[in-house]
C-alpha cells in the first residue's frame, strides 16, 4: 500500500507549513461554529501519541441492537474511543469492522445520529472559507488523484462539512488525526462504499 503524500514542491509546502501551524495555540482554540469543526485534510498526523494501554476487546464484533431500532437502509456505527467502525447492511446478513481515525481532539468530535447523503468515488477537496482564511498559502481545490487528502471515495453525512472518506496516508489510521471527519484505509473505504446507499444510518459514539 503506497503512502501518498503531497508530491509537488508547492503542495510539501503546505504539509510543512500545517506541521507548523498545529503547535500554534490559535489553531487549538475551539469555536462553536460548525465550519470550524470541519476536517482539515491538508493537517499532517500528529506526533506520535504516548504509549497506552489498549483494551483490545474493545475492538471486537458488536450487535447493533443496542445502537439502532432497526436497519433499514444499512447501518454505520463509529466507535471514537476504539477507533472502529461497524457496519451491518440492512438484513443483517453482512458485518464488517474497520479501524478507523478519529478527531484530534474532544472540541472537534461530534457525536449522534446522521446518514449518508451523497456518495462519491474520486473525491476533489476544496478547504473551507475559515481554513483558507487561517491557511491562505493552501490551494483552492485538490482534484481526484493521489494527492487528495480524500483518499479514492466518500460517504458524505448530513453534518456539513462531516464525511466517512480514504486516506492515502496510512499513518493517520488508529490515530487522533482529523478534524472532526472519519478516516479509512482505502480498499476499506472501497467496500465499505460498495454496500451503503443513500440514506444508510451513521452513529457517532
Amino acid at each position: 500500500m503506497s503512502k501518498s503524500p503531497f508530491q509537488t514542491p508547492n503542495r510539501r509546502g503546505f504539509l510543512i507549513g500545517g506541521a507548523a501551524l498545529l503547535s500554534s495555540p490559535a489553531l487549538a482554540q475551539s469555536t462553536d461554529s460548525t465550519e470550524e469543526q470541519a476536517y482539515d485534510p491538508l493537517r499532517p498526523p500528529p506526533e506520535p501519541e504516548p504509549p497506552v494501554r489498549r483494551n483490545i476487546s474493545s475492538f471486537k464484533a458488536q450487535s447493533w441492537q443496542p445502537y439502532f431500532s432497526n436497519t433499514r437502509n444499512g447501518a454505520i456505527l463509529v466507535d471514537t474511543q476504539s477507533r472502529v467502525l461497524h457496519y451491518w447492511s440492512e438484513d443483517q446478513s453482512v458485518y464488517r469492522l474497520f479501524p478507523s481515525s478519529v478527531p484530534l481532539t474532544e472540541d472537534m468530535t461530534r457525536r449522534g445520529r446522521t446518514s449518508v447523503i451523497r456518495k462519491v468515488e474520486g473525491p476533489s477537496w476544496s478547504p473551507t472559507p475559515s481554513m483558507k482564511k487561517r491557511n491562505p498559502e493552501w490551494p483552492d481545490h485538490i482534484p481526484p488523484g493521489p494527492d487528495n487528502p480524500l483518499g479514492s471515495h466518500a460517504l458524505y453525512l448530513s453534518w456539513k462539512y462531516y464525511r466517512i472518506h480514504g486516506t492515502h496516508d496510512t499513518r493517520k489510521i488508529g490515530r487522533k488525526s482529523s478534524n472532526g471527519c472519519i478516516g479509512l484505509y482505502n480498499e476499506h473505504i472501497s467496500e465499505l462504499f460498495s454496500m451503503t446507499k443513500i440514506g444508510t444510518q451513521v452513529l457517532l459514539i
